[in-house]
């Protein structure tokens, strides 16, 4: 293990920056082999401020290596989120030479540093011509200016059927938009529509429908609110009211992948797991593992799922398995384990029990059998059980808890810092019996 990463608080499977404090995932984006992840980074201390695109790479979304900042502050404000394509067309005509121009679209904030006193928040282009390694601010820059106070996040797509580049743009309170463009560069606006319970970091993709030929637009906020509906490359139509996709309590700055080849086809989604207590740690906060989101039709509506994506094996050590076996108050089918790193999956068939309880290094997921509900702490979450059984993924690092549900329907993102002498899992049943069906569990090595 490289030393660097090794300190007591750090996640081992999850992003941190080295050093420093990090927040929104920016500008996801595929590129020649590499993912590429920047993020919202004060690389000069552990405290929100300073904003500066950081930079991450990776060949399998598992294995990340810091690279120089990509975009720095400068007199007109600080660098807030945004997003990144590939310009395979050449419509910017920023490309040199035989390969394609990377292009970055982000916030840049005034007034959130002396230097930028008094001046808007306006959306700013970048693009690098080296793969991602140098970046250069347009000279035409801003590429669209304030339409409102605070507006940001940027998420640009492509809309292929017009040939055009699509903008899904944060307002200000409730309210959101799309722009259009040719050309990257000169943007028009299409749409101003009211996202009830939202606010900020926008994202906007196409999905197909599991099992069927239909295809459905989803628009996301930060917290990961969703709408679903159809887009005619100028207006986005909702078809439900909104939803959440993930219920816990660390969830936030949701985006999604650029530019996945075709071959492989996932929508791929990075979170900030905002929160957490990093203390005397020379890095603060983390990302949400990488999740692959498919969308499903349920009667007249349509629900996002969530699974983390399938490079996880890549860590996992020798499964360990319990064969189908009765659970009573007084059986812990993991008593015994011990350790900060685990992939886990299980199946309880459910029977007379009137609690199902999953320990994690003292943090207690208790399913309420009654309720259908899991309470975690103070807060108390629905999760409905699929023909009386209680179906869970759970991905464990030193300072995250991530549980999956009922094939990704269900989602639970959790940070906590853990007392420093328990390392110890549990899996037990109260107030009556029930079955395990299946259990296995992977061990997961860092990946630093």
């Amino acid at each position: 293990m490289n030393q660097d990463y090794s300190e007591s608080l750090r996640p081992q499977f999850h992003f941190t920056a080295k050093t420093g404090w990090l927040n929104d995932p920016n500008g996801l984006v595929y590129y020649k082999g590499n993912y590429h992840m920047f993020f919202q980074h004060n690389p000069s201390g552990t405290e929100w401020g300073n904003m500066t695109w950081g930079h991450a790479t990776s060949p399998d979304l598992i294995h990340w290596t810091q690279v120089p900042n990509a975009i720095e502050p400068d007199e007109d404000g600080t660098v807030f989120s945004g997003s990144a394509v590939v310009d395979w067309h050449n419509s910017t005509g920023f490309q040199a030479g035989k390969d394609p121009a990377m292009v970055a679209i982000y916030t840049c904030a005034g007034d959130t540093s002396p230097e930028s006193k008094g001046k808007p928040y306006t959306q700013n282009l970048a693009c690098s011509t080296d793969g991602g390694k140098t970046w250069h601010k347009y000279s035409g820059n801003p590429i669209l200016p304030q339409v409102a106070p605070g507006n940001r996040d940027p998420k640009v797509c492509r809309y292929e059927p017009k040939q055009e580049w699509v903008m899904a743009l944060y307002f200000e309170g409730n309210d959101f938009g799309i722009f259009t463009s040719r050309d990257l560069k000169s943007w028009t606006q299409t749409q101003r529509f009211r996202f009830d319970g939202a606010d900020e970091c926008p994202d906007f993709f196409e999905l197909p429908v599991e099992g069927t030929s239909e295809r459905r637009w989803v628009y996301t906020s930060a917290s990961g609110r969703y709408l679903v509906g159809t887009f005619d490359g100028a207006e986005f139509k909702p078809d439900q009211a909104p939803l959440e996709m993930d219920q816990g309590p660390n969830f936030y700055a949701v985006q999604t992948y650029s530019d996945i080849s075709p071959r492989d086809g996932r929508r791929i989604q990075v979170a900030w797991m905002r929160g957490g207590e990093y203390a005397d740690m020379p890095f603060n906060q983390q990302m949400g593992f990488p999740c692959k989101l498919t969308l499903h039709r349920n009667g007249s509506a349509f629900l996002i799922h969530r699974e983390p994506v399938k490079e996880i094996a890549k860590i996992r050590g020798a499964s360990l398995s319990r064969g189908s076996q009765a659970l009573t108050p007084s059986d812990d089918v993991l008593d015994g384990l011990i350790g900060d790193l685990w992939d886990l999956e299980f199946d309880v068939e459910i029977g007379t029990a009137e609690r199902v309880v999953l320990s994690v290094r003292g943090r207690t997921f208790e399913y309420v059998v009654d309720a259908q509900t899991l309470i975690d702490g103070d807060r108390e979450v629905r999760l409905e059980a699929a023909n009386g059984h209680l179906r869970v993924r759970a991905l464990i690092d030193r300072t995250s808890v991530e549980l999956f549900a009922n094939a990704g329907a269900f989602s639970y993102s959790a940070c906590h810092v853990p007392k420093d002498d328990n390392h110890r899992l549990s899996l037990t049943v109260q107030g009556g019996s029930a079955k395990l069906k299946s259990l296995k569990l992977w061990p997961l090595a860092s990946a630093w």
